[in-house]
């Protein structure tokens, strides 16, 4: 189905944008989850494709499971443009759309809506996920018991991506020059204190370089790249700065070769408009594109085939996005089972019932091999005290065509950034009077 269609027939409710709902759809036996997307403006078609493949797994578990142990999923799309005073609107909007759960889950994809929302969804009691995005500092649950940065956060992705290149380099960057290119935004500024406490460790020259949303100018940014000539420049891009960046540095003769991107600045839609100025491109990413995963295989088979497919562009499934996509709604309906197993199998899951779920999920190789999803994310583990459940990331590197993996999966130095996100997890509690302690409900 396009994003303006309503499938009735399978209680399922989409919306897309201010104007239109689904809920009226939802009956009191649905599990609603309320999605504050975005698929217009300069990150649009990210959106597009990381929603698309969310929804289209949604689909799925009704279609092929007649969803979770007989609940059926619906859901509500609100349109926030990436723009934090919309996804504050759009939250307060779709919260209480469902009289018995408030929404399962709320998933933004915008590390400062989320921001905005992190107090108030610990005042409501509805979970906020931040899949590969937000807070780095809510890993730590005694804190932010409501939050939860699942996969890994932007700080381990950093010491990763750190790590991944001192193993080029023999284990030493001592006496390295590392640029540090991001979005001026709070997604681009959380890994900063992971890269100044890494260029410490490893000895490099770190050069912090912004770029203003959206990003679409990078003329003297890249000129100053050229000036100082440094042996890597690490890339925290989205939407259209990242293919604006691969064009720029082509434009100076930086190599692509020594470039590497968070896994936001990592898909087709940054690097097939870049054209031949992408090719060497690396990133970071923790899921793989393409069909050989068997879930999306059958997600196509199933869900398209039925003519129910959320993508308007059905080329897309199988991208990097959609698959995150795709693992985004894998890692939620995981906790829905995992709420189920404790709270009662085939009934609705409350707010309560639903955090309790993501915080005791456990995602491991044999859970992964039964969905389908071998290889398409880590296992995730999550506990009280850590809300993250993974930490670690792969590199991929842009041939011209495709995404290629150039590395198993790599942790960041958990040692060296655990102890970041936890001392300013503190420094939050005592500002807002919290007494950090397991949540209990």
């Amino acid at each position: 189905m396009n994003t303006k269609q309503l499938t009735a027939s399978l209680g399922l409710a989409l919306a897309l944008g201010t104007g239109a709902t689904g809920s009226a759809f939802a009956q009191s036996n649905d599990q609603f989850i309320a999605l504050a997307d975005y698929r217009v403006g300069p990150y649009g078609a990210n959106g597009q494709s990381f929603y698309g493949g969310f929804i289209d797994y949604l689909q799925y578990v009704n279609m092929k499971q007649g969803g979770v142990n007989g609940v059926k999923l619906t859901w509500e799309e609100c349109e926030t443009e990436y723009n934090n005073a919309k996804g504050v609107e759009c939250y307060e909007r779709l919260k209480g759309k469902n009289p018995v759960t408030k929404g399962t889950a709320y998933h933004t994809m915008a590390t400062g809506i989320s921001y905005a929302l992190i107090d108030k969804t610990a005042t409501d009691q509805v979970p906020l996920v931040m899949m590969g995005y937000g807070r780095t500092d809510a890993v730590d649950g005694t804190v932010f018991p409501w939050a939860f940065p699942l996969v890994t956060t932007y700080q381990m992705q950093a010491s990763a991506i750190i790590k991944f290149l001192a193993d080029k380099n023999g284990g030493s960057l001592n006496g390295k020059k590392i640029v540090f290119l991001y979005h001026d935004s709070a997604y681009g500024k959380e890994p900063i204190v992971a890269m100044q406490a890494e260029s410490k460790i490893h000895k490099f020259n770190l050069v912090e370089i912004p770029v203003a949303h959206p990003g679409n100018e990078q003329g003297a940014q890249w000129l100053r790249i050229r000036q100082e000539n440094p042996d890597y420049v690490v890339f925290w891009g989205w939407g259209v700065m990242n293919q604006t960046a691969l064009k720029a540095a082509q434009k100076v003769g930086y190599p692509r070769e020594k470039i590497i991107g968070s896994w936001w600045a990592g898909s087709e839609e940054d690097t097939i408009p870049a054209g031949p100025a992408a090719k060497g491109y690396m990133s970071a990413t923790w899921n793989v594109a393409g069909k050989q995963v068997p879930l999306i295989a059958d997600i196509e088979k199933v869900v398209y085939g039925a003519g129910k497919g959320n993508m308007q562009d059905p080329s897309k499934v199988g991208s990097v996005l959609y698959n995150r996509g795709v693992s985004a709604a894998v890692a939620t309906v995981e906790a829905l089972n995992t709420a189920q197993s404790k709270f009662g199998k085939g009934k609705v899951s409350t707010p309560v019932q639903v955090r309790w779920g993501l915080e005791n999920l456990n995602i491991d190789a044999a859970r992964l091999k039964a969905l389908g999803a071998t290889g398409l994310l880590p296992d995730i583990k999550t506990s009280c005290e850590d809300h993250e459940g993974s930490g670690k990331v792969r590199i991929q590197q842009w041939d011209g065509a495709k995404w290629v993996m150039v590395s198993d999966w790599i942790e960041g130095n958990r040692r060296l950034i655990h102890p970041l996100f936890e001392a300013s997890a503190k420094q939050y509690a005592k500002e807002k009077g919290i007494t950090p302690a397991c949540f209990k409900g």
